[in-house]
């Protein structure tokens, strides 16, 4: 079976979950879309036709805000809730058909999704009554003002001529480090992530690390308006890593460095890491994955059974032994105080790849920085 092919369940474009199959209301009113809600907290709605997106985003947005038509239309896109879509969905079978038939039908379904931002999701669940709705929201808009969310999205000339991505011009703007010129075409051809993921494809491990370093980066941009495409990219790269026939080189660094660009919305990822931590080969590239997200939030890792991996620190192989200590030491994994202290006096040397550079240390020293970071966490927790 080849890849064009393949049938999946649909998946939340945010978080990567798989999602259950959007129904209608008991009481359904003409023109309404079917509609559900991801465990991460965003909405969907499916439009089965594929012609009436602008209507199931309307719709989407409304049941976002709990049918509260006045707040849905004082929101803004990307400032107060960010939009996806997910292509080539059959309502019927609740499948996405990549090769756009089945059984003879053309598939041109989508599933449309909305994640409101988590201020304004607070301000609908407290917006239970219609007295006061539009004094509230106004009053939330003010309080928005000057938090310099817009201020961190990419600037685009919507009057610029749209780039065509070829292998050749992406190859050039990685290895120039052009984020922007990378950030910028990916808005212009979706082809941006397959050229940049191919290029993982690299003999040289320096060369990997960085260019897995910065596909997240521009990931972290992509994804304020194009969620949908960098949540395709993290599902190509779980993929390879679990199918034991493809080459997955790459794949678990750029995993981590993309979720680690922005854990606000891609952190639930981070729970299928440890799923490939078994594996022998990955197991070095799992526990680095897991301590540059546990940079920006240590919560992601101690959310999922990280305890498993303690173990580690007792490993022969001191390139592992030293990523344990810098996961450890970055969620302040106090259990594991005692065993570190008495790490310090070792100097096998290690070389740990940070935003796509090498560096040089040893056991010892990431024994010392991770017990300063157990004590600043700890001390952190009692005040």
């Amino acid at each position: 079976m080849g890849s064009a092919d393949i049938k999946t369940r649909p998946w939340c474009v945010f978080c990567g979950l798989n999602i259950s199959k959007p129904t209608y209301p008991e009481e359904r009113k003409l023109g309404e879309f079917s509609v559900g809600r991801c465990q991460c907290g965003a909405v969907y709605a499916s439009d089965p036709t594929g012609f009436n997106i602008g209507s199931a985003m309307v719709e989407c947005l409304v049941y976002a805000c709990n049918d509260n038509w006045d707040l849905a239309w004082e929101l803004l896109p990307e400032e107060d809730y960010l939009t996806g879509i997910l292509e080539h969905y059959d309502e019927q079978t609740n499948q996405v058909v990549e090769k756009k038939q089945l059984d003879g039908r053309k598939i041109k379904g989508i599933i449309y999704f909305v994640r409101l931002h988590k201020d304004v999701d607070e301000l609908v669940k407290r917006l239970k009554s219609s007295e006061g709705k539009h004094r509230a929201v106004s009053a939330f808009k003010a309080s928005q003002s000057g938090t310099g969310i817009s201020e961190k999205l990419p600037k685009l000339d919507p009057k610029r001529k749209k780039k065509k991505a070829t292998k050749l011009k992406v190859k050039e703007l990685v290895e120039a480090g052009d984020i922007d010129g990378l950030v910028e075409l990916g808005f212009d051809d979706k082809k941006t992530m397959h050229f940049m993921q191919r290029l993982l494809f690299e003999p040289d491990e320096a060369k990997r690390w960085r260019i897995a370093h910065l596909i997240g980066e521009v990931c972290g941009r992509l994804s304020l308006r194009k969620p949908g495409m960098v949540s395709a990219l993290l599902h190509r790269l779980f993929e390879a890593c679990s199918d034991s026939a493809a080459a997955n080189w790459g794949a678990l660094e750029t995993i981590g460095s993309i979720i680690a660009a922005r854990p606000d919305m891609l952190g639930p990822f981070t729970r299928h890491i440890l799923n490939y931590g078994g594996d022998g080969s990955m197991r070095v590239q799992v526990i680095w994955a897991l301590g540059t997200i546990a940079k920006e939030r240590p919560d992601l890792i101690r959310a999922t059974s990280f305890y498993k991996l303690f173990g580690l620190l007792n490993s022969p192989d001191h390139l592992l032994r030293g990523h344990m200590l810098r996961l450890l030491g970055r969620i302040g994994a106090r259990e594991m105080k005692s065993q570190i202290e008495k790490m310090q006096n070792e100097i096998e040397p290690v070389i740990i790849f940070e935003q796509g550079l090498p560096v040089k240390t040893d056991i010892g020293k990431l024994a010392k920085e991770a017990l300063d970071l157990i004590g600043e966490k700890g001390e952190q927790n009692i005040e």
